[in-house]
């Protein structure tokens, strides 16, 4: 029986108390990305493999992203009908429609192999949100539809990234947010495992399509992957992570189009000995904002980042250079497409906060190098700063922590820093972890 729960730097989450009944092998949630229900013949590939898993007494519930560039077509026909920003509220009820709409594709293609199916939406199954479009976190999760179904010996399929408000709005939880539904769904019913299906085979040391020679990691912790997932690492959600993270969810990452053993994210993964960074992350939805000309005086970061903070604008690397004359500068970086509604929100708040002007800049991209026996190994850092100098590339910002460090930097030059980077670690000839890879986020 399950009591009230949470999410790691999110609202407190709680799952209906229930106990669950053990008459089969196992109970699996299968996450399939929207790669993997691509088009018709996909589909099938993922009906087939679904019913294999019931035919051997499994118990399977489903989630399922929107198929191959649906969302991004959606959107795209938004924009041709909308003019400037559109409303939050209708992007939602819009972009939700992508995942109903495979949802009930699949649940007809198992059906049509002699497997009983049922679809559902978020909110039919029991998802609620906070009162946010577009990012919403969930806050709650009622299964009772879901094991009812399960119960009358359904294979269930839910849709992901959607849910709703207690005053029965739709929401959205962001991109990747099916990786976070899944994860939220195994918690909450007590799942053995969370599979999640996509285009890649597992976790690799860095993205395989720079680094041919990246190889695949048999486990990794869900520290690890947590720094890798929010350093760009596209495979999983940093959400769901999190999610796996606090309720112990036995989580695994595997290809949809192959029967490879996948990546298994834990708790405590082996350590490869001598092995200080395990992976090499990169996010190229960077940019820059610099505000200069900043009166020195107590409360003025305060203002700005609660302004963004307010608007739901996340806010990563942060740099302040020393005051001169009473007046500093800073800069700091967000997701590409928050950089107008960032620098209107500063623009906005210029009557509390006195500066000289405010700057943008794109065509950057953030590198990363992860690992957790990087806290006891003196020269990691200047292994990277002396890599990246060396190709004659500038670094622009850096961040640190115990386990990751970051370089803002151009992304023209993004390739020939992941590979010497990946060379300089002995990356190279080991399995380690995956990073920067396909965007298979829904």
């Amino acid at each position: 029986m399950r009591g009230e729960l949470a999410f790691i730097l999110s609202p407190r989450i709680q799952f209906a108390p229930f106990v669950r009944e053990r008459i089969v092998l196992a109970l699996t949630v299968m996450k399939f990305g929207g790669s993997s229900v691509g088009d018709a013949e996909r589909m099938k590939r993922v009906a087939n493999r679904i019913v294999e898993r019931a035919r051997e007494g499994h118990q399977c519930v489903v989630v399922v992203s929107a198929m191959g560039d649906t969302t991004d077509d959606l959107i795209d026909l938004s924009r041709e009908l909308c003019e400037g920003i559109p409303s939050q509220r209708e992007m939602d009820m819009l972009l939700t429609t992508g995942e109903q709409v495979s949802c009930s594709l699949l649940a007809m293609a198992i059906q049509s192999r002699g497997c009983k199916a049922v679809s559902y939406t978020g909110w039919q199954a029991g998802i609620y949100t906070e009162p946010v479009h577009g990012k919403a976190r969930i806050t709650g999760i009622q299964p009772w539809r879901v094991l009812e179904s399960l119960k009358q010996g359904n294979i269930v399929i839910v849709a992901g990234f959607q849910g709703m408000t207690q005053e029965s709005e739709i929401t959205t939880l962001g991109r990747g947010g099916s990786d976070t539904t899944a994860v939220a769904l195994a918690a909450a019913i007590i799942a053995d495992d969370c599979e999640i299906y996509t285009d890649v085979d597992g976790i690799y040391s860095t993205d395989p399509r720079i680094v041919p020679v990246a190889r695949k990691l048999k486990e990794i912790s869900y520290d690890e992957m947590l720094e890798l997932a929010n350093l760009g690492a596209a495979v999983l959600h940093p959400r769901a992570v999190e999610c796996a993270k606090r309720y112990n969810v036995n989580l695994v990452v595997r290809s949809s189009f192959t029967y490879n053993e996948g990546t298994q994210v834990k708790e405590e993964a082996v350590m490869e000995q001598g092995v200080a960074v395990r992976g090499i992350a990169y996010d190229k939805n960077v940019a820059r904002i610099s505000i200069l000309g900043v009166t020195e005086k107590p409360g003025q970061l305060a203002i700005v980042f609660g302004a963004l903070a307010d608007q739901q604008i996340d806010v990563d690397i942060i740099v302040q250079s020393g005051v001169i004359d009473g007046k500093a500068d800073f800069s700091f970086t967000v997701a590409l497409n928050d950089v107008e509604r960032a620098l209107d929100v500063i623009k906005k708040i210029r009557h509390d906060v006195e500066f000289r002007d405010v700057t943008s800049e794109t065509g950057l991209v953030k590198v990363s190098i992860v690992g957790a026996g990087m806290v006891s190994n003196p020269g990691v850092a200047a292994t990277m700063f002396r890599v990246i100098s060396g190709l004659g590339i500038s670094i622009n910002m850096v961040s640190t922590s115990e386990i990751k460090m970051s370089c803002i930097i151009e992304s023209s030059r993004l390739a020939e820093v992941v590979k010497a980077l990946h060379t300089a670690y002995g990356l190279d000839a080991g399995e380690q972890v995956f990073v920067g890879g396909p965007a298979d986020r829904r």
